[in-house]
């Protein structure tokens, strides 16, 4: 490491952090205005709302858009440079290019790191805190609905079942079935009237269940009062909860993306994109700082703002084909994974297309 190392890599941490901090407020003082008469509503204390919400929303807000964070500050640091003909002195002192961006590249390397350590053990933390506030105080949706009607689902390969009606405050609920099948035909039923989970045991209790068990044209029925059983789905997987898989830790986000491949469900795609997600990240973070070094380090009649301005621009083009490539996956089927990769693909490509072509 030589002195312009640390004198590049300085100022890519210092104008990060203040371009963090100055768009982490404007985030907040946007969500106030949005959510006023909700925490109005809520007739908590400021630091309440502050602790219960704001500490969750804020890792949220900055994780989702940290790599744009990153690309404005590296874009408005390197043009300041630029203007002021310091990159014209480095490489006119004998500098290669590519050794001019090597400390853009440790920089990049380790935000890409801290982004992804975010990702796996703090993000999750913080998106449960603002579900939790968000699923009692904002969403009315959870608010105000506690119970499925008629919910059906897979178990496994070979088995589903159902429930008529459950409460998910009293994880309650009734006419519950199971069926299996084998080589399409049906050879085990279960019935039960009611369905309760037993928090001591941590199983499911059914009551006044009837049992099938069907071998060609040979039925075999048995009745029971009460019944315990271990199923692979317990009260969390029967609420309605579009945070779960913001809230799960990479760990048991795994687990249950298994689990739900086994059920057949319809999340899977969901769930395989926030994943792919939390990996595709980082890498962005690199892509968009050498991108942004190299477009800002080219002297221009406009200065800083003409580069800011294109900074804008790659940074809108960067979340619509995000966008664009995640509502495929989640509502078509193209592969989560590609899509969570697309943006990176492409916008890798335009790096090195502009390295190629940079003055040097």
């Amino acid at each position: 490491m030589k002195i312009l190392d640390w004198y590049i890599l300085k100022k890519y941490f210092v104008t990060f952090l203040f371009f963090l901090l100055a768009l982490t407020v404007i985030a907040v003082i946007i969500d106030i205005s949005e959510k006023t008469t909700d925490f109005s509503k809520s007739k908590l204390p400021a630091y309440k709302i502050f602790t219960d919400y704001y500490l969750g929303f804020i890792p949220r807000i900055d994780a989702m858009l940290f790599p744009l964070f990153v690309f404005l500050s590296v874009i408005f640091f390197t043009s300041v440079m630029a203007s002021r003909s310091e990159i014209i002195a480095i490489l006119g002192n004998g500098i290669s290019y590519p050794r001019f961006l090597r400390p853009f590249f440790i920089g990049g390397i380790i935000l890409s790191a801290f982004l992804w350590w975010v990702n796996q053990s703090i993000l999750p933390k913080a998106n449960a805190k603002y579900a939790a506030f968000s699923a009692k105080y904002i969403d009315d949706i959870y608010r105000h609905q506690s119970f499925l009607n008629n919910y059906y689902f897979r178990l496994d390969s070979f088995s589903y079942a159902g429930i008529r009606y459950y409460d998910t405050i009293s994880k309650a609920g009734n006419s519950f079935f199971v069926q299996t099948f084998k080589n399409n035909q049906l050879v085990y039923n279960l019935r039960a009237q009611n369905i309760a989970w037993d928090t001591a045991t941590n199983k499911w209790k059914l009551s006044e269940v009837i049992e099938r068990s069907i071998d060609g044209i040979n039925e075999n029925v048995t009745r029971k009062p009460d019944l315990q059983m271990s199923y692979n789905f317990k009260p969390p997987d029967l609420q309605r909860d579009e945070y779960m898989k913001d809230k799960l830790p990479t760990k048991e986000l795994n687990e249950f993306i298994k689990l739900e491949k086994l059920r057949g469900s319809e999340i899977v795609n969901t769930l395989m994109l926030e994943k792919s997600t939390r990996d595709a990240g980082p890498p962005a973070v690199l892509i968009l700082t050498m991108i942004g070094a190299v477009i800002a380090s080219k002297k221009t009649r406009g200065g800083s703002g003409v580069h800011l301005f294109a900074g804008i621009v790659i940074s809108i083009l960067y979340i619509l084909v995000g966008r664009f490539a995640s509502v495929f996956a989640m509502k078509g089927n193209f592969d989560p994974v590609l899509a969570a990769w697309i943006p990176n693909m492409i916008f890798a490509v335009i790096a090195y297309i502009l390295y190629v072509r940079a003055p040097k």
